[in-house]
């Protein structure tokens, strides 16, 4: 795998490969399933599974950058999602690409090319977490770990045709973070089945996040005539619409009560705007503006203008939003909805060309299912539900109510099972890695 990265990864979606340890490892786990033969999976189910890490989180073998030119350290321990996957005996076999600091839902930024979608790289993988969907998709991983603060990682498993997985607000333990209680750790994978498995690895408290009170996941459960409601998002593009809706066709065929629902939260897009850019300003200082990704500059100046006032009351319509949402769950199992409303566009942007200018302050507007489950904290997963005209997949996303990731991934796995699966992204635009990346530091 280490070396398919290295000849292969045309898309960029690595900025590091592992080296020695990851060979070590992979060592490690040949003798144990020599030894022990099946019995090795019992105590670790991730045995020999090869996993990246979105370059986020803290590895203590490869650099964390944060996607920034800012100064780094090589931090001494693992993030304890990564830990944990190490302790069941996957391979991290590499940090994938991240917009700076995870601020865009686009994989572009200042230090490594912008990752390309595996079925048109002349497009966006998405993002933040856009090199661990193209790495999944690429099969240059079996599974990725990534991060999602309004987004970012069901906009890239969507873009990519790949499952998605958003756990529970505390479901996974998240250090270092900020303070904006947006963001979720949770897992890429290429099937449901795989993104629970390396879900429920992951999931439990851990002392170092006092937001980590959720448990692990529960099993499976048979569900049946569940009350799913529909959510038809305003633009949606044609192609994308024709797509899911043969995901909601298959879910009135398995016997469920769908109905079409309207969720409304007023000025919701300014408040998760003033939230986010409060966030970003906290973390940086002036005298480091030239380091700064351009379009993340604009959201970090944005943030320094808000007063305390202003952002205790996009704080107030966030809670208004959660009574909202818990009052709707009241009367449904689920939500479902497409969970971009538009098709990928131009690798080196931010966003669709309405949306592409970061002063307009419109980064994620274009991505409204998305957002809103992160100001809840709901659990949410998006799947593959096919490709469009153009060949490129649209997603489906599935929500449930806050703690019920078992019944989403239940859902979203038998939806898998009766969906077409997505043909392989194509070959014949194959070229070596542009980035020419190594176990340090790639630009």
């Amino acid at each position: 795998m280490l070396s398919a990265i290295r000849e292969r990864d045309h898309l960029d979606a690595y900025v590091a490969v592992a080296g020695d340890e990851a060979l070590k490892a992979a060592e490690h786990a040949d003798a144990l399933i020599r030894e022990r033969g099946r019995e090795a999976w019992w105590d670790l189910p991730l045995l020999g599974v090869t996993v990246s890490v979105k370059d986020l989180l803290q590895t203590r073998d490869l650099p964390t950058t944060r996607g920034s030119l800012l100064p780094n350290t090589r931090p001494a321990q693992d993030a304890p999602a990564v830990a944990r996957l190490r302790a069941a005996g996957a391979i991290v076999v590499g940090k994938t690409s991240t917009s700076e600091f995870g601020w865009s839902a686009s994989t572009v930024g200042r230090v490594a090319p912008p990752t390309r979608n595996p079925y048109d790289p002349r497009l966006t993988a998405g993002g933040s977490s856009g090199g661990a969907a193209a790495a999944v998709a690429a099969g240059l991983c079996e599974g990725a770990l990534g991060t999602d603060g309004s987004g970012s990682i069901r906009i890239p498993a969507a873009f990519c045709g790949v499952v998605g997985y958003k756990p529970s607000y505390g479901r996974v333990p998240y250090y270092p973070n900020g303070a904006d209680r947006l963001a979720h750790q949770g897992p890429l994978a290429a099937s449901v089945a795989d993104a629970a498995l390396l879900g429920q690895v992951i999931a439990g408290p851990h002392p170092t996040d006092p937001d980590s009170g959720l448990g692990s996941l529960d099993s499976p459960r048979d569900v049946r005539s569940l009350r799913i409601g529909w959510i038809e998002y305003e633009g949606t593009d044609p192609e994308i619409r024709r797509v899911t809706d043969a995901a909601r066709d298959i879910l009135l065929d398995e016997g469920h009560h769908v109905d079409e629902v309207e969720v409304r939260c007023n000025n919701l897009y300014p408040a998760v705007v003033d939230i986010l850019a409060a966030n970003e300003a906290a973390g940086t200082s002036p005298q480091d503006e030239h380091l700064i990704d351009p379009g993340r500059l604009h959201v970090v100046r944005h943030g320094r203008t808000l007063s305390g006032v202003a952002v205790i009351q996009a704080e107030e319509i966030r809670q208004n939003l959660r009574a909202t949402l818990r009052s709707v769950m009241d009367n449904y199992d689920l939500l479902a909805m497409a969970t971009v409303p538009v098709e990928p566009f131009e690798a080196d942007a931010i966003g669709p060309q309405w949306a592409a200018d970061a002063r307009d302050l419109l980064w994620l507007a274009w991505a409204p299912a998305s957002y809103p489950y992160n100001m809840t904290g709901q659990p949410a997963a998006s799947l593959p539900a096919g490709l469009t005209s153009a060949g490129l997949p649209a997603g489906v996303q599935l929500v449930g109510p806050v703690g019920a990731d078992d019944l989403v991934l239940t859902v979203a796995r038998r939806l898998e099972a009766m969906l077409a699966p997505l043909p392989h992204p194509p070959t014949d635009h194959l070229i070596p890695a542009s980035t020419g990346t190594t176990g340090e530091r790639t630009s």
